[in-house]
């Protein structure tokens, strides 16, 4: 999606009140900052948190992929009304394309990867 490729992540914050997710990482050699900035979340899972994590990029998929990754997450966590509140998946679907979420997914060469449900991502250079 932009320039982000084998950069350090130094920090996230989760901001559960404002629904958003910042992502800051450092480019080397010139150790620019970026951070990465998502906007109106939904839910997110992020794996194997470890430090000098490298990122490989964001990518962007289809929200069918995004239940075909996490169905079994979602049939567990449905009772609890995760990641919202619905009867079933085709419901869930459907109340996530009218919404408008992205499915957005953060791998990695190292370290933390996971994805995140959102509305909107943008890549903010040499904050």
């Amino acid at each position: 999606m932009s320039n982000i490729h084998d950069s350090e992540i130094i920090s996230y914050e989760v901001d559960l009140k404002n629904q958003k997710i910042i992502i800051s990482t450092i480019q080397y050699p010139d150790s620019s900052i970026t951070e990465l900035v998502f906007s109106d979340v939904l839910a997110h899972l992020f794996e194997t948190h470890l430090e000098g994590s490298i990122i490989l990029d964001v990518d962007k998929y289809e929200l069918s992929q995004f239940i075909n990754d996490n169905r079994e997450l979602l049939e567990k966590q449905k009772n609890s009304c995760w990641p919202i509140d619905y009867y079933n998946i085709e419901e869930l679907t459907e109340k996530l394309r009218r919404e408008q979420y992205v499915y957005f997914v953060v791998s990695s060469s190292y370290g933390l990867n996971g994805w995140i449900l959102a509305k909107k991502y943008e890549v903010l250079k040499n904050v």
